[in-house]
């Protein structure tokens, strides 16, 4: 108990008193004692104030997401002070602040947080680490947000913690942020991890790990990671430069994480239950270079409606098809082009994205633009209600991801292609950190295409919901475009007789009037059991046969007559036989190292 009290008394001492000497704005404490019930222990000194009243807050949303997460819900044992230490009344004005009257020009705050989902937008503790994103640990102070601040954090020397993270270190365990947009952007690690680091052109790029395997394991898995760093830095000409001069993949590839990955400016965070020896050093690796990437497309190539990032609302931008959904295009490419997976291997990966956004009919409603829209409703947002989304909304990935290959696909038509279109980009708005619009996107590609090429491909793909010729285009670079003719769809899953999601438009099931919910009992007075499923009864069927149906809604039984369609899914091959030297050299140029 005695050293309980005095973790916290010190620190928070002295952070009191570099605050009020003016070092920072904002200055924290964290410590762990009580991690295995997963909770920190937080102390933070606002100091400075010039408002009578002051308010602060938790925030509601999170660097690179794009919804409401309310953090504030795991935030209790709230106690506030001035700079003397007087209790001071706070009221809330709202779930997730707290204003403060009669201070003295400091506002002294301690919290306790419970954390516990090890991932990219939420916190972890636990005894085998302190898993921080700082939107959902610490408390700010608007009226300080760009101010510089500072945090201590308190590792847990029994359990050999240590601390990775892309904040600037001061002494020890005492880091630096600037202001508040890159104190929240910087996501830190405090476990007994081990790093493995090299240098691209005096940059430090660095691989913390914090799993259960063996040091092998993570030498094995470094050399595919900075294959990976050195194709990605080809597409763009150089690595940005980096704050500090360093970057860090921040990975948990532990039991206890939830599967995710998250950019920020300088770092990532890569999170899986995959362990590396149970198959992490295939699986895990696709989440590395989707994030790596987004050091560039998102980070500095960024969209101006993300500027700044809102701690307080939603945050929506127009320009996710191209931030996410072209930054998901390049992630297998990257993978190719180092040499992860093989030619056949990437062209056979196409296929589940292509025959998810090209037999969607969420385009009748919505084009790449307004799919974006959506981000706030479905990035690991949360709601009760049914929602229509397998009809009306296409992932903004893979949208975007769709897109980047028809773009790329067609520049090479006219022997140009989209590493220099993204390398345009970069010049003209990422390597100055200038946020864009997609009018600028859309002028950019004129300037590097022509007005004919530029025009067309937004006119009728990115302002409309057009697709292009892709077996043209998939044949320009030996590569196969091929459907079943004989090979009949319901257009639905069936489990257990039940149809389980939303019957989508325009399919078999959904013109004979099925729904989410039906109970399949007879199919041409065949009855649907365990022993014989819906999917073995209709396996030899064809396009345009009959099915005469009797199903359960509500408890009522009812008929309907289905007629099943041809299976709209293709296939996506290499073509071995291509003999054109032209269309060789062209896929060559496309999926070979650089």
């Amino acid at each position: 108990m005695k050293y309980f009290i005095l973790a916290l008394l010190i620190p928070f001492f002295s952070l009191t008193v570099n605050a009020q000497k003016g070092k920072t704005a904002t200055s924290y404490t964290i410590s762990f004692e009580n991690a295995v019930h997963h909770e920190a222990q937080i102390q933070v000194v606002f100091s400075n104030i010039k408002d009578k009243e002051a308010t602060f807050r938790m925030s509601r949303t999170s660097p690179g997401r794009y919804a409401i997460h309310e953090f504030a819900k795991n935030v209790y044992n709230v106690k506030v002070t001035d700079g003397k230490g007087n209790i001071l009344n706070a009221t809330r004005p709202d779930p997730y602040s707290w204003n403060v009257k009669d201070h003295d020009g400091t506002v002294q705050v301690s919290y306790t947080l419970f954390a516990n989902r090890g991932g990219g937008t939420y916190a972890q503790v636990d005894e085998t680490h302190a898993h921080l994103n700082m939107p959902a640990t610490f408390m700010y102070m608007p009226s300080q947000a760009n101010k510089a601040m500072q945090v201590t954090f308190i590792p847990r020397k029994d359990l050999n913690w240590k601390i990775a993270t892309q904040l600037k270190q001061l002494e020890n365990n005492t880091y630096y942020a600037r202001d508040l947009q890159y104190f929240m952007d910087s996501p830190t690690e405090i476990s007994n991890h081990s790093v493995r680091s090299f240098e691209v052109d005096k940059q430090t790029i660095n691989f913390v790990l914090h799993h259960n395997g063996t040091e092998a394991e993570l030498d094995t898995y470094f050399e595919d990671v900075k294959k990976l760093v050195l194709q990605q830095k080809e597409v763009f000409g150089k690595l940005p430069s980096y704050d500090y001069d360093a970057y860090y993949f921040l990975a948990c590839y532990i039991p206890n994480a939830s599967g995710d990955g998250m950019e920020h400016r300088n770092s990532t965070i890569l999170t899986s239950t995959r362990s590396l020896a149970d198959g992490g050093l295939k699986r895990n690796i696709g989440t590395v270079s989707h994030e790596f990437f987004h050091g560039w497309n998102v980070e500095r190539i960024r969209p101006q409606d993300l500027e700044p990032f809102d701690f307080e609302a939603a945050n929506m931008s127009g320009s996710l098809w191209f931030a996410e959904g072209f930054t998901s295009y390049y992630t297998s490419l990257m993978m190719r082009r180092a040499e992860l997976i093989s030619k056949d291997e990437y062209v056979k990966r196409l296929k589940g994205t292509f025959n998810y956004v090209w037999n969607s009919p969420a385009r009748q409603f919505f084009n790449p633009i307004e799919m974006s829209y959506q981000a706030p409703f479905v990035d690991a947002a949360t709601s009760v209600d049914p929602v229509n989304r397998n009809n009306t909304f296409i992932s903004y990935y893979s949208y975007g991801s769709a897109l980047g290959l028809a773009l790329d696909l067609s520049l090479r038509e006219k022997d140009l292609n989209l590493d220099d279109y993204m390398k345009l980009v970069w010049k003209k708005y990422g390597k100055k950190e200038k946020p864009y619009t997609v009018e600028n996107l859309h002028t950019l590609l004129k300037e590097y295409a022509g007005d004919a090429f530029g025009d067309d491909f937004f006119q009728k793909y990115i302002y409309k919901s057009d697709m292009p010729d892709m077996q043209r285009l998939f044949e320009s670079v030996g590569v196969t475009l091929s459907q079943d003719p004989n090979k009949a769809s319901f257009g639905v899953p069936v489990t257990n007789g039940a149809i389980t999601r939303n019957t989508t438009i325009g399919t078999a099931a959904y013109k004979a009037g099925l729904e989410k919910g039906d109970k399949i009992i007879k199919v041409n007075n065949t009855s649907i059991t365990q022993e014989n499923s819906f999917s073995d009864t209709i396996i030899d069927l064809r396009p345009n046969d009959v099915l005469n149906i009797t199903y359960e809604r509500y408890g009522v039984t009812k008929e309907t007559s289905v007629t099943l369609q041809q299976d709209p899914s293709y296939t996506i091959e290499l073509d071995s036989n291509v003999s054109d030297k032209k269309i060789v050299k062209r896929r060559d140029m496309w999926l070979d190292p650089k």
